[in-house]
C-alpha cells in the first residue's frame, strides 16, 4: 500500500521540466505518442509528443548535451517521464490483447509474455519515477542518428549493450553513448542500449502518473 507521501506525490509535477524547453537544440520522437510502437497505438496517458523529466534528471542530461554538443552530436530522445497509466496499458496489453500486428518490427523472436519476464517491459517502471530516458545520438553533419546496431525498442538480444551481434563501429557508437551517460551520473540497464536512469534518484520509491503534456506543467 502506498503511503500517504506517495499518495500525494504520485500527480505532483512540480518538480518536472519539459525537455525541449531546458535543453537547447535537444531532438524529440516521443514513440508511444504515435502509434509506432510495440503495442501499435497511442499509449494512454501520453497527450503530447514532449519529454518530461525531472529536475536533477534533466540537470545531469543537460551536462550530458553540452558534452556531445562538443563532440559534434545532439541528443535525440524517444521517451523520459512515462505516467504509471502508461505502464498499467503495457501491461494490460501484455495479459489480454491478442494483437501481434507489431511482433515482426519490435519482438520479432519473442512471445509476448517473455518481453515481461526478460526485462524488456516492467509492470513498475523507472520512467514513472521521473529520472529515467531513452535516447540515442544525431551526428550533427549528417542530422542522422549514429548507427547502434539495433533500432530503438527493438526487444531482442542484439539490443543489449554488450552484444556481440553488433559490429565493432556500432559498439563504439553504444560505449560512447553510455559512456557519456554514466560520467554524468546515469546508470545502464542490460538488455537496452538507449535506457539509462539517474543513478541518485530524487523519488526513488514513488510512481508519478500525471499526464505527458507541457499545458499539465503549466497549470
Amino acid at each position: 500500500m502506498a503511503t500517504d507521501f506517495e499518495k500525494k506525490a504520485v500527480l505532483d509535477c512540480s518538480d518536472f521540466v519539459v525537455l525541449g524547453e531546458f535543453i537547447p537544440g535537444i531532438v524529440q520522437e516521443i514513440r508511444y505518442y504515435s502509434s509506432f510502437n510495440f503495442v501499435g497505438d497511442r499509449i494512454d496517458g501520453y497527450e503530447e509528443p514532449c519529454a518530461l523529466l525531472l529536475k536533477e534528471a534533466a540537470r545531469a542530461l543537460k551536462a550530458v548535451s553540452n558534452e556531445v554538443n562538443v563532440m559534434g552530436y545532439r541528443l535525440k530522445v524517444f521517451d523520459a517521464y512515462r505516467p504509471a497509466t502508461a505502464v498499467r496499458h503495457f501491461v494490460m496489453w501484455g495479459i489480454e490483447d491478442l494483437d501481434l500486428r507489431m511482433k515482426p518490427y519490435f519482438y520479432p523472436d519473442l512471445m509476448k509474455q517473455e518481453l515481461f519476464s526478460k526485462g524488456y517491459i516492467a509492470s513498475r517502471s523507472s520512467h514513472s519515477r521521473g529520472s529515467a530516458v531513452d535516447l540515442t545520438l544525431l551526428d550533427m553533419r549528417t542530422g542522422k542518428e549514429l548507427d547502434m546496431g539495433s533500432p530503438f525498442d527493438l526487444f531482442s538480444e542484439i539490443s543489449h549493450p554488450d552484444s556481440t551481434l553488433v559490429t565493432e563501429e556500432q559498439h563504439q557508437n553504444r560505449m560512447l553513448l553510455q559512456d557519456v551517460m554514466v560520467r554524468n551520473g546515469f546508470v545502464p540497464i542490460d538488455c537496452e542500449w538507449w535506457h539509462f536512469s539517474l543513478k541518485n534518484e530524487p523519488y526513488p520509491d514513488t510512481y508519478f502518473d500525471f499526464p505527458v503534456s507541457s499545458a499539465y506543467l503549466k497549470r
